[in-house]
């Protein structure tokens, strides 16, 4: 229900017996902007009751035939919404608890006081705005990362969706595994927006993009004055997470302080910030990341063990594109029809070849790579589908060289990503899962040139 400021979208029914108390109420309401009718029994009453109509009904408990008390059972079933308030001259304490008790928002004796009316009337508008927007708030909230908004319909998805299910209720530490460019934040967040913590935030941390030094800081927040720089007290992730879930992209990124800390804050549940002595509890859920072999990394001592076990209570593996290819007709269409919309675009379709290409592709970036190639896609596009030449993708006989070693597959799959991004260093070493400092490396042992 949309309620205005000054009510005039706000309808209030009264039903009573007494004439002069149904043109009084009306006249009342009326003039202070409300659009407001009367029916004298309950049979005219249930004429002109049907969802939705009124948001207020004023209802006199002694009525000829059916009286208040059953009327208002009949109201409750036809429209549950309605807020009603019962008329009484016969004011005792049974009548009105046994009111309440059956749903009635309050009571009103005669003769009525049009001053206390007014008030009463204005708190009834308030209470129901605000249970309006919450309920808008938490639809909109759900909507967000509803687990059916993830795209996917193989037996490797829906398996991940079960997961999903099964793990969302609970408090459990989650670590979702998988190749960049798989949607391991999207989970996330539809792991948090299925959880009971879906009204408190869901913050998240990038590890890959952390300077070791920065980390500590980062997590636990610090004081002013703390270090070269630090102007004002800052709160880190973990205190804004308070509450609700922090979400660790790229965990095994992190640097060995980094580790020890976080395994004593999930432990704890309490830290203080850099340059402060002030212990601080927070209640968090965790959910962590990696496209990292961390088994490897612990047995290599890269990664502490015991954090490991930590992180690992509930694991969740994304499969990579390649691995569900029954899905990238469904994925293709979903991107291209939130796109084309975002751009106002006529673009409805794929060409057969454009959809063939698309599926044949290995997609090393994953469901990354596709959203931008479909995005590019859709920018240049001219008619009312995509065709082959608008993807900036390799065709089919393209798509993977003759020789297949490992290396010249690698070279292949870095040179089309380069070549898909532009040749945007950054863009392109998230879309392979290495940093750039590696990417460099490739390029340059393999004589890539742009």
């Amino acid at each position: 229900m949309n309620f205005s400021k000054n009510g005039k979208s706000v309808s209030i029914l009264v039903v009573d017996d007494e004439l002069s108390v149904r043109d009084s109420l009306t006249k009342w309401f009326t003039e202070d902007g409300y659009k407001a009718d009367s029916a004298a029994d309950a049979t005219e009453a249930l004429k002109k009751l049907k969802p939705g109509a009124w948001d207020i009904i004023f209802l006199d408990i002694k009525l000829p035939g059916m009286d208040g008390m059953e009327l208002q059972h009949r109201i409750k079933s036809i429209d549950p919404n309605a807020t009603i308030i019962m008329i009484t001259a016969y004011a005792s304490v049974d009548t009105a608890v046994k009111s309440l008790k059956e749903g009635a928002y309050d009571y009103v004796t005669k003769p009525v006081d049009p001053d206390y009316l007014s008030h009463l009337v204005a708190n009834v508008i308030k209470q129901r705005r605000l249970v309006s927007e919450n309920i808008q708030l938490k639809e909109q909230i759900q909507e967000l990362y509803e687990i059916d908004q993830i795209v996917g319909e193989s037996p490797a998805m829906s398996k991940v969706f079960d997961l999903i299910k099964t793990v969302a209720p609970t408090d459990t530490t989650v670590m979702i595994k998988g190749e960049s460019g798989t949607g391991k934040e999207l989970i996330a967040r539809a792991i948090h927006s299925n959880s009971a913590r879906r009204f408190f935030p869901i913050i998240t941390v990038n590890c890959g993009g952390l300077t070791e030094g920065l980390t500590e800081s980062e997590f636990f927040g610090h004081e002013k004055g703390a270090f070269t720089g630090a102007q004002y007290r800052r709160k880190g992730k973990f205190e804004m997470a308070n509450g609700g879930t922090i979400f660790l992209d790229e965990v095994g990124n992190i640097d060995s302080k980094a580790q020890t800390d976080l395994l004593r804050v999930i432990e704890t549940k309490q830290f203080t910030r850099v340059g402060g002595d002030e212990m601080i509890k927070v209640d968090f859920r965790l959910i962590c990341a990696t496209n990292r072999d961390l088994e490897l990394a612990v047995k290599e001592e890269r990664f502490r063990e015991d954090l490991y076990y930590r992180l690992n209570v509930f694991s969740i593996s994304i499969p990579p594109l390649r691995e569900r290819r029954s899905d990238i007709p469904l994925l293709c269409n979903y991107f291209l029809k939130k796109l084309a919309n975002s751009i106002n675009k006529p673009i409805t379709r794929f060409s057969s070849e454009a959809m063939e290409q698309l599926e044949v592709y290995h997609w090393p970036g994953n469901v990354r790579e596709m959203r931008n190639a479909i995005e590019r896609a859709v920018v240049v596009a001219k008619g009312s589908s995509i065709t082959v030449d608008d993807l900036p993708i390799p065709s089919s006989s393209e798509a993977l060289p003759e020789d297949q070693s490992l290396e010249a597959v690698e070279r292949a799959q870095i040179k089309n990503v380069l070549e898909q991004m532009g040749w945007n260093i950054t863009r392109s070493a998230e879309i392979l899962g290495i940093d750039r400092a590696t990417l460099y490396h490739k390029i340059e042992k393999y004589g890539l040139r742009k």
